[in-house]
């Protein structure tokens, strides 16, 4: 069997835990001659934090898309030293593997590329795993590097 593997979505949230995943994704994009897209999913704030204030919720806006700027560019300098180019995406506003998900399946996906863990603790618990969640409703390839 022959699997060809021409675009790859690789998705970070910036955690350490995600590191090995992108180096994977990044790895298997060299050996196929990939185009790579990293991705950054903002999830959606919802009504807890909307109780806390407009100003509150400004501010964790922007220090999350400060986060998924940092993120994407680790897998922008990852993929450099391989010779990979590497295209970028911060999808604001969705469920994170929902927007996983989507994206691949909108923008054609061979391959999405994870890792099995990012976030811990009560942000792990509100948003459940991410990763799991992706595995059960993603139609493409999924590889979760631990």
């Amino acid at each position: 069997m022959s699997v060809n593997i021409d675009k790859i979505v690789v998705a970070t949230d910036g955690s350490e835990n995600v590191k090995n995943a992108v180096e994977w994704g990044i790895e298997i994009a060299k050996s196929n001659n990939a185009k790579v897209i990293a991705l950054y999913v903002i999830p959606n704030a919802g009504v807890t934090l909307a109780m806390r204030g407009e100003s509150w919720i400004k501010g964790l806006e922007t220090h999350l898309k400060e986060e998924g700027e940092k993120a994407l560019k680790y897998v922008v300098e990852t993929g450099e030293k391989e010779g990979v180019k590497v295209d970028t995406l911060i999808i604001e506003d969705k469920n994170p593997a929902e927007g996983i998900v989507d994206f691949a399946r909108e923008n054609n996906a061979d391959l999405i590329v994870m890792g099995t863990q990012g976030r811990t603790g009560l942000e792990h618990m509100l948003i459940g795993s991410v990763a799991e969640n992706v595995v059960r409703h993603a139609k493409r390839q999924v590889l979760v590097v631990p």
